[in-house]
C-alpha cells in the first residue's frame, strides 16, 4: 500500500469539490453582486463567464500543448445554434409554444441542449484535432481558421426558421430531427426562450475552471504541458502525442460548445453565424496570450478585463477601440510573456513564493 496515497474515504470529496465550489461561486455572484450592479450590469457579468469559459477552454489547446488554434468560434457557434434549436424546437414539442417556462422540464431542457451543443461541438473537435497531427504552427491555425470559416458557410446556408412570432401548424408535419435543421439561414436564430441566468453561466464559468486546473496538475495536464515544450522528448518518453492532442481538441471544443449554448439563450440573444467569424476567434486568442501561454488563471483575468474595457471606454465614443488597441500595445510590450506568463496567480502568493 502506497503512503502518499489520499486515503480511500477522501476520494468521493475529492472528485465532488468542483461541483461544490461551482455552485458556492454561482451563488455569490447571483446573490451578492448581481443586486448590486443592476440589469446592465448583469449583462455584462454573463459576458464575463461565457468569456471566462471560451478563453480557459482555449488555453487547454494553444497554452498547454503548444498548438495555435483560431477557429474556436466555429465550436461556439456549433453548440450555440445546435442548443438553441433543440430548446426552441423542443419547447414546442413539449409545451406547445416558443415560452420560457420556469419548471423543472424547461430547465432539464435547457441544460440538455446545453450538454448536447458541447458533444456536438467536442465530435466536430475530433475532426478538426487530426490534422493537428502532422501540422504544426501557422499551418494548423489555416487549418482551424478554414474550420471556423466552413462552419459558418454552412449554418449560413440553412433553411429559414419555421416559426418565430406564433406556433405555426406546419411545424407538426416535420419531424423533430428535421426541424433542427432550418436554423434560419443568413438571418440566423432568433425567438429562442431565455433561460440563461448569471447563476447558470457562473456556475459553468467555475466548473471549467476547476476542471481545467485540475487537468492541468494531473499526468494528462503534465503530459500535455510536455508536449509544449518539446514535442520530440516527450514522444521519446512515452507520451502518446496523438492521443492527447486530439483529446484536447476534444476538451477545448466541448467547453465552447456549452459557451456557445450559453450565449444563445440570453437575453435579447440573436445569434448569427456571421457573428462567430474569425474576428471572434481572434478576440479569444488574444485574451489566452495576453493572460499568458499556459495561465488558467491569466486567462480568465484577461477575459474579463478585455470584456469589461470596451464598456469602460464608451464614454470616449469614436476614441474606445483607438485607446483599447494601445492598452493592449502597451501591456504586450511591457509584459510579452502576458499578464502572469506560465504560471498561476497562486504561484504569486506570499507563502508560495517561500515555499518555493
Amino acid at each position: 500500500m502506497n503512503a502518499n496515497r489520499p486515503p480511500i474515504w477522501s476520494a468521493p470529496l475529492r472528485a465532488a469539490w468542483p461541483l461544490l465550489i461551482s455552485v458556492g461561486v454561482a451563488w455569490v455572484v447571483s446573490a451578492g453582486i448581481v443586486p448590486r450592479i443592476g440589469g446592465y450590469g448583469s449583462e455584462i457579468l454573463v459576458e464575463c463567464g461565457i468569456a471566462v469559459i471560451l478563453a480557459v477552454s482555449l488555453t487547454v489547446v494553444n497554452g498547454f500543448t503548444g498548438q495555435f488554434s483560431i477557429g474556436h468560434a466555429g465550436f461556439m457557434s456549433l453548440g450555440g445554434y445546435f442548443a438553441a434549436a433543440i430548446v426552441y424546437y423542443g419547447s414546442y414539442r413539449l409545451f406547445g409554444d416558443f415560452d420560457f417556462h420556469p419548471t423543472w422540464q424547461g430547465h432539464c431542457l435547457f441544460t440538455a441542449a446545453c450538454i448536447a451543443g458541447g458533444v456536438v461541438a467536442a465530435a466536430c473537435g475530433w475532426v478538426v484535432g487530426l490534422p493537428s497531427l502532422r501540422l504544426r504552427g501557422d499551418y494548423l491555425a489555416i487549418v482551424t481558421l478554414g474550420f471556423g470559416e466552413i462552419v459558418r458557410v454552412l449554418i449560413q446556408g440553412t433553411p429559414d426558421q419555421l416559426d418565430t412570432t406564433s406556433v405555426d401548424p406546419s411545424l407538426a408535419d416535420v419531424s423533430f430531427p428535421s426541424q433542427l435543421t432550418h436554423l434560419g439561414g443568413a438571418l440566423g436564430f432568433s425567438g429562442q426562450p431565455v433561460y440563461t441566468t448569471p447563476f447558470c453561466v457562473w456556475f459553468a464559468a467555475a466548473l471549467t475552471l476547476a476542471l481545467t486546473i485540475r487537468l492541468k496538475y494531473s499526468s494528462y495536464g503534465r503530459a500535455l504541458l510536455s508536449i509544449r515544450e518539446d514535442e520530440t522528448a516527450a514522444q521519446a518518453v512515452g507520451v502518446n502525442i496523438t492521443r492527447l492532442k486530439v483529446r484536447a481538441f476534444m476538451y477545448s471544443a466541448f467547453f465552447a460548445g456549452i459557451g456557445g449554448g450559453l450565449y444563445a439563450m440570453k437575453i435579447g440573444s440573436t445569434i448569427n453565424a456571421g457573428d462567430f467569424g474569425f474576428q471572434k476567434s481572434f478576440d479569444y486568442v488574444i485574451m489566452v496570450v495576453l493572460g499568458g501561454l499556459g495561465s488558467i488563471s491569466g486567462a480568465a483575468i484577461a477575459a474579463i478585463t478585455l470584456t469589461i474595457l470596451p464598456e469602460l471606454l464608451r464614454g470616449f465614443e469614436l476614441y474606445r477601440m483607438v485607446i483599447y488597441a494601445l492598452l493592449l500595445i502597451v501591456v504586450m510590450i511591457l509584459r510579452p510573456q502576458g499578464l502572469l506568463g506560465i504560471r498561476e496567480i497562486w504561484d504569486y502568493l506570499p507563502w508560495r513564493k517561500k515555499g518555493s
